[in-house]
């Protein structure tokens, strides 16, 4: 699948962000546009050398950016990141807390791991990462948090009583924090994509992807360039009285 950036224009130069689960898909996608438009990208994933791709393709174009490791889940690891990011760069402007895994079953087969570890990394993730920049975008009087939920944590779905509670958790975590630091000049908003492209979707084949089509208004999947492109207005000057809001990316297909 062709790699693109979003049309969508916006001046991000000497921004600093910080994007987890950075290696591939919608991760790699708002890794890509939030650099062409400027901004210094610290490229997060369990694996650097999972981000070697995201990192060259974007200093290939002449962008700033540089490879983490990070377990998400980790207290330490993670504040020793933002402290890094921060000490490196000077400041720490956007953050997508983008990281997250599925572990699929129906509720009644699901085990006690299945549970924890997606509940750890999606919403567990969210919060440490949260909590840690929000210590220095306090001081600068200036953030952006930008939480990658999902239509998934709106409407449910079924097989993924764990992913949905996450992400909507991600959802109220959003919602509560945007209104305790607003009078500080720092949003914090969601993105919650519906049906997107990937190589995951790729896979269910023509008949399961036409049937998904036909409970989408807009009859098309959404791609990564068209959440990077929601993302990246989030994380401008032009979305600054915007916070708390979820912004689905999903093609009417939760109306």
């Amino acid at each position: 699948m062709a790699e693109s950036t979003p049309a969508l224009q916006v001046d991000l130069s000497e921004k600093t962000a910080i994007v987890t689960g950075a290696s591939q898909g919608l991760g790699k996608a708002v890794a890509l546009a939030l650099a062409a438009n400027g901004a210094r990208v610290a490229c997060v994933a369990r694996s650097v050398d999972k981000l070697n791709e995201t990192v060259q393709q974007i200093q290939d174009a002449s962008g700033q950016a540089e490879a983490f490791a990070c377990d998400v889940t980790d207290r330490e690891s993670v504040d020793e990141l933002v402290d890094q990011v921060v000490d490196q760069w000077e400041k720490l402007d956007i953050l997508v807390n983008n990281a997250g895994i599925t572990r699929d079953t129906l509720l009644p087969r699901m085990s006690d791991e299945e549970w924890d570890t997606v509940i750890d990394t999606n919403l567990r993730g969210c919060f440490l990462f949260s909590r840690a920049a929000s210590r220095y975008m306090m001081r600068a009087r200036y953030g952006r948090i930008i939480n990658m939920s999902s239509v998934s944590g709106l409407i449910g779905n079924p097989g993924q009583t764990n992913y949905s509670a996450s992400k909507a958790g991600m959802i109220g975590l959003t919602r509560s924090l945007s209104r305790e630091l607003a009078g500080r000049k720092i949003t914090i908003n969601a993105v919650a994509p519906g049906f997107i492209e990937s190589d995951m979707t790729a896979a269910l084949g023509e008949m399961i992807i036409g049937e998904a089509k036909k409970r989408i208004p807009a009859r098309r999947l959404g791609t990564a360039e068209d959440v990077a492109a929601a993302v990246l207005f989030l994380a401008g000057d032009a979305a600054s009285y915007i916070t708390g809001h979820v912004l689905t990316v999903d093609g009417g297909m939760t109306g």
